[in-house]
C-alpha cells in the first residue's frame, strides 16, 4: 500500500476522531488508555487545536498516515523537541485494520527521508516490552536499543515495562 505523511490540520479532525474511536479498544491493548474526555468531540477538537498551536511553534510535529484515497491508517508524531540538542520524541500508532502491512515501518522511513526539513537530528522512542511489532519497526529503521525501564506496571493483566530506542542522523 502506498502511504504518505500529512501534517495534522483542522480539516482532518472529524476523520481523525472517527479513527480514534474505531481503534480505542485496539490501541488500549498496547498503550495506556487516553482519558475518557478525549472521546468527546468538542474536547477532541480543543486538544487537537492545541496540538496545531504547538506544531506552529516548531516544538512538535503531528502527522497522519494516509493512503492514496486520504484514508487515515495511523498517526506519527515528534514531540518535546529540544532545540538546543535537536532531539525529539517519536511516537506512532497504526489502526487495527492496518497492522501487519508494514505501514508503521514505511511511515517512520518516510519521516526519516524528510528529517532535514525538521529541527531534529536525534529521535528517542519508547514502547512497551510486550509490543514486539513496534520494537521491530524501530529496529528496521536504524533505531538503536538503549535499554529497558526497571519499573514495571500492569496493563491489561500483564506486567510490562518501557523499552527505549534512539536514532541519530549520520
Amino acid at each position: 500500500m502506498n502511504i504518505r505523511l500529512e501534517k495534522l490540520n483542522q480539516r482532518d479532525f472529524e476523520a481523525l476522531f472517527k479513527f480514534e474511536q474505531e481503534n480505542k479498544v485496539f490501541f488500549e491493548k498496547m498503550v495506556p488508555p487516553r482519558p475518557d474526555n478525549y472521546f468527546v468531540y468538542e474536547q477532541f477538537k480543543k486538544n487537537n487545536q492545541a496540538l496545531l498551536a504547538e506544531q506552529e511553534t516548531g516544538k512538535s510535529y503531528f502527522f497522519l498516515i494516509k493512503d492514496q484515497s486520504s484514508v487515515i491508517h495511523g498517526r506519527l508524531n515528534i514531540v518535546d523537541i529540544d532545540i538546543e540538542t535537536q532531539t525529539g520524541d517519536l511516537g506512532y500508532r497504526i489502526g487495527g485494520n492496518s497492522v501487519g502491512k508494514g505501514l508503521a515501518s514505511q511511515a517512520v522511513a518516510l519521516l526519516l527521508e524528510r528529517i532535514d526539513q525538521l529541527p531534529v537530528t536525534r529521535l528517542e522512542a519508547k514502547t512497551t516490552s510486550h509490543n514486539l511489532a513496534s520494537q521491530r519497526v524501530l529496529e528496521k529503521n536504524a533505531f538503536t536499543y538503549q535499554g529497558a525501564d526497571t519499573n514495571r506496571f500492569e496493563m491489561n493483566g500483564e506486567w510490562v515495562n518501557f523499552v527505549y530506542y534512539t536514532w541519530s542522523k549520520a
